[in-house]
């Protein structure tokens, strides 16, 4: 291994990066790094001449190991680290070992801070001004990984590193994440030498659509046989890891780990989930008080710091009947255990790390949350995420026959708003909401034993996502380089944390930035923040317009919880912030402001494999097709006509399939009788059956769909379904409502095989038909 790295590190990260640069004589500005010349002896035959092999690239002497932390969805006042109400003694142990930051921001949506966090530059400027999968043609929004933003991976790779990935990505373009590519923007197109993990915003732990490197691969377990999607994501890191420091032990990794966990569906092993059987009972506003008082002692917020209120929109948990807080208490524990469940499995791959014979000179960077947290179970929680998210409420009464599944494989189960409210403690709102510190304040941890001297302290200077790349790279002794693979690259607008390191009282370098997501929108500048609220982040439809924007002002060098608005005492200063805010947004990519979000999703500009066609024929075995790239069929008339082989009418198994639990549609023969179901957010099931059995051998099957018009006061509205086989109707039903425009985040359409969580509770995945089928075409009308 690398014993004299430890020391090494320390007298590196005191170099600036010009002098490790020049000590090594390379030049790593233009990347990847030139052939070197040939500088041995060439004679006319071996005898004489001298041999000069090109050796591989090295990193500077001294270069760490970097793991790279991204827990999704978790609000500064979840993690006890941070005073919040939940365990996370693993996060406690690295924190001991290294510094808190309290003073570190996101960009309150996901995609965004990732890409962020990967460049150094602004969400903006790698396209990435919201989600993939609500993009727009405008060079903010496109969600096209652009070339001139090469990423920390590309970097280092390039440098020397062995890089990889896992778990979350949610930076390929909705349109490319199909197992047929093209995979530039994969993981993989983007400087990771390797990547295990899933594509999309969610998915569920139990039944997660992965990727190894480029190509679909199941979970090796089922959840009755213990499966969960953090666990074995640890597992493969772990692997990965000791087999690369087996065969290479000279070479410097980074690794990125992004978990799934802590986004919706909420998903935990019940018996991690039993551990907080009872522990929220006292609500979301005795759980807000109770965090900042430990906040306080532990010193993470300074002791003036005050507890912002509750939004009028949000009901107190005393107002509430005695079944809502008896749910809504069972959901906060399923988070709960979620969480600690997290800590526990990413706590076992830093003590991996840590275990390894230069483990001290591991840079580990955790970032307790890429937003605060989420809001997008609505006010009364849900127990399918995917149902909200599409515009319809779930209800208690509709929740409490399944309270005791919640948290389990067959719920897509989201906490309601007050409990995202309270993991923001003490802050203002929450994910969605970059306009206020609930949805970008997050708790960061650097651990380097090798360079911290001072461990288990806490540091207040302002920083952003942006800066984690120039610090991973001033750590390195890398420079940002000027060109990569060719491209010119766009400056990076982070700064370096390295200062904050070695001197806990240093002046702040970071002395602006600005947020926007959604149209909601803030400024920093020296101390002051300047804030435009655009409305409760659980309402997914519609504008609230731009004309008559309200903005607050904070001096959050007194105001720690921008609890205090002074913009009617400081007009003039809301002016002199505006104006900054407007400066940063034209030069980073910000305009044009959109505060719509459903409407964006149905964007019919947006690159599409599917736009413009109405008929679609796939072969069998073709599978894992993800929704952007299938035929878009909802609530609108289509049909599917299969063409199959049942041999002699013993068939089984599912011909075609899309979604899963949380929403879909499959057509499959059952005891030899054809049979169509459509899985509506699994609140409502419609069965549809032939009388009678099919022919054997080859038999055309088909199902048509006849949408019924949609109102305003049934959104949902479903349509006719009619089954026929060999063109005589042999079954005819009703489906009472339809998904409106998404079936889930990753589950995909699947020929021969219903993969994943499946439609049916009738069936176990993949329930593959053992018959034949020659081909299955979609058609629409």
């Amino acid at each position: 291994m690398r014993p004299w790295l430890s020391f090494l590190a320390v007298v590196v990260l005191s170099l600036p990066v010009s002098a490790i640069c020049s000590a090594q004589q390379i030049d790593r500005s233009q990347l990847p790094l030139p052939d070197a010349p040939f500088k041995g002896k060439i004679n006319k035959t071996f005898e004489g001449s001298e041999q000069d092999y090109p050796q591989p690239v090295a990193p500077p002497q001294g270069a760490p190991n970097v793991l790279l932390i991204l827990i999704d969805d978790l609000g500064f006042g979840h993690p006890a680290t941070f005073g919040g109400a939940i365990p996370t003694p693993a996060l406690d142990r690295l924190a001991a070992s290294g510094i808190k930051y309290n003073r570190f921001h996101t960009t309150a949506i996901c995609s965004p801070t990732r890409a962020a966090l990967l460049t150094g530059r602004n969400h903006h400027q790698s396209g990435f001004g919201t989600i993939t999968e609500l993009s727009t043609g405008y060079p903010g929004y496109h969600s096209i990984w652009p070339r001139s933003c090469a990423t920390i991976a590309e970097v280092l790779k390039d440098n020397g590193y062995s890089t990889a990935a896992w778990g979350k990505w949610h930076n390929t373009p909705d349109w490319e994440t199909s197992p047929i590519g093209p995979f530039d923007r994969w993981p993989t197109g983007l400087g990771f030498e390797y990547f295990y993990g899933f594509q999309g915003g969610e998915t569920s732990q139990f039944y997660p659509q992965l990727f190894r490197n480029t190509v679909p691969v199941e979970p090796p377990e089922t959840p009755a046989e213990g499966y969960h999607l953090t666990a074995d994501l640890a597992d493969d890191a772990i692997a990965w890891i000791n087999q690369q420091q087996s065969i290479s032990p000279d070479k410097p990794f980074f690794v990125y780990f992004a978990t799934g966990a802590t986004h919706a569906p909420l998903h935990a092993p019940e018996e991690w989930i039993d551990k907080f059987k009872g522990q929220f009972d006292q609500g979301w506003d005795k759980v807000r008080e109770e965090t900042l008082a430990r906040q306080k002692k532990m010193g993470v917020v300074p002791e003036n710091t005050k507890l912002t209120p509750r939004p009028q929109e949000i009901p107190g948990w005393d107002s509430l009947p005695a079944d809502a807080r008896r749910l809504y208490a069972r959901h906060q524990e399923a988070f709960a255990g979620f969480l600690a469940h997290t800590d526990h499995h990413v706590g076992r791959l830093i003590d991996a790390v840590r275990k390894l014979p230069d483990g001290d000179n591991t840079l580990i960077i955790y970032i307790a949350g890429d937003n605060g947290p989420s809001a997008e179970g609505s006010l009364t929680g849900t127990t399918n995420n995917m149902m909200t998210q599409n515009g319809i409420p779930d209800t208690v009464e509709g929740q409490l026959h399944e309270i005791k599944e919640i948290g389990g494989p067959k719920h897509e189960n989201h906490y309601p708003v007050g409990w995202a409210w309270a993991g923001s403690s003490p802050f203002q709102w929450m994910k969605r909401v970059p306009s206020h510190f609930g949805g970008t304040r997050n708790g960061l941890v650097i651990s380097w034993p090798a360079k911290v001297k001072d461990a288990g302290t806490v540091r207040s200077q302002f920083h952003h996502v942006i800066d984690i790349a120039p610090t991973i790279y001033e750590a390195a002794g890398i420079p940002e380089p000027k060109t990569v693979a060719g491209v010119k690259q766009t400056p990076i607008a982070g700064t370096s944390m390295a200062y904050t390191i070695s001197d806990p009282s240093a002046e702040g370098r970071r002395k602006t930035q600005y947020f926007e997501t959604g149209g909601h929108r803030a400024i920093y500048h020296n101390g002051w923040v300047a804030a435009a609220f655009q409305g409760v982040p659980w309402e997914l439809t519609g504008s609230k317009g731009f004309d008559n924007t309200k903005w607050e002002l904070y001096n959050i060098e007194e105001d720690f919880s921008e609890a205090v608005d002074l913009a009617q005492k400081h007009p003039e200063k809301v002016k002199e912030l505006q104006a900054i805010f407007d400066q940063e947004a034209e030069k980073y990519n910000v305009y044009p402001l959109d505060d719509r979000f459903s409407e964006r999703a149905l964007n019919l500009e947006r690159p599409s494999v599917t736009r413009g066609r109405t008929i679609f024929s796939y072969a069998p075995g073709t599978n894992r097709i993800p929704e952007g790239s299938a035929p878009p069929i909802y609530q609108r008339t289509h049909s599917i006509t299969a063409s199959i082989d049942d041999g002699d009418d013993a068939a089984q198994g599912v011909i075609v399939a899309e979604g899963g639990s949380a929403g879909g549609y499959s057509l499959y023969v059952e005891e030899g009788k054809l049979v169509y179901e459509y899985n509506f957010f699994g609140k409502e099931r419609t069965k549809i059956v032939s009388a009678a059995k099919l022919p054997s051998g080859k038999v055309k099957v088909e199902m048509d769909y006849q949408q019924k018009p949609v109102t305003k006061t049934n959104p949902a509205v479903g349509g006719t379904v009619t089954l026929s086989v060999n063109g005589k109707q042999v079954a005819r039903g009703e489906v009472p409502h339809v998904v409106p425009s998404r079936f889930s985040a990753t589950e995909t359409l699947d020929i021969g095989a219903d993969l994943g969580s499946t439609v049916s509770e009738g069936y176990t995945a993949p329930h593959a038909f053992n018959g034949k089928i020659e081909k299955v075409d979609i058609e629409l009308k």
